[in-house]
């Protein structure tokens, strides 16, 4: 990823509504949330809703797709992963330990769903 696009991403990601609007939008996953349901739950108008997930969106954060009269805003957690991987690649520079207690923080909370077996 280039240093440009990761700038946009971060610069999307710099106001606390769209930052706010990131998560919100990273918990509802994969099911997405309507813009107007966005709009209620972090109390901004509409319209001002609406140039928020436009900005995320040319950053490439989230994306939408329309269902019958709504619209859906999912985030983009490929895009997300591309920006902290970037910010992170060669991070500890040869010294392991200068990265361990950020990796520890990053470890999952909760293991992966373990398959049906069938």
């Amino acid at each position: 990823m280039e240093a440009e696009n990761t700038i946009l991403a971060l610069a999307a990601l710099a106001q606390s509504t769209r930052l706010e609007t990131f998560r919100l939008l990273v918990k509802h996953e994969p099911d997405g949330l309507p813009a107007g349901e966005i709009a209620r739950h972090l109390g901004v108008p509409h319209n001002t809703m609406s140039s928020h997930l436009n900005v995320l969106s040319r950053a490439g954060l989230v994306h939408s797709e329309r269902h019958s009269r709504s619209i859906i805003y999912r985030a983009e957690l490929d895009r997300f992963r591309e920006v902290v991987t970037y910010l992170l690649q060669d991070c500890c520079g040869g010294h392991p330990g200068v990265c361990a207690p950020l990796l520890n923080i990053l470890t999952p909370c909760c293991s992966p769903k373990e398959k049906a077996h069938g």
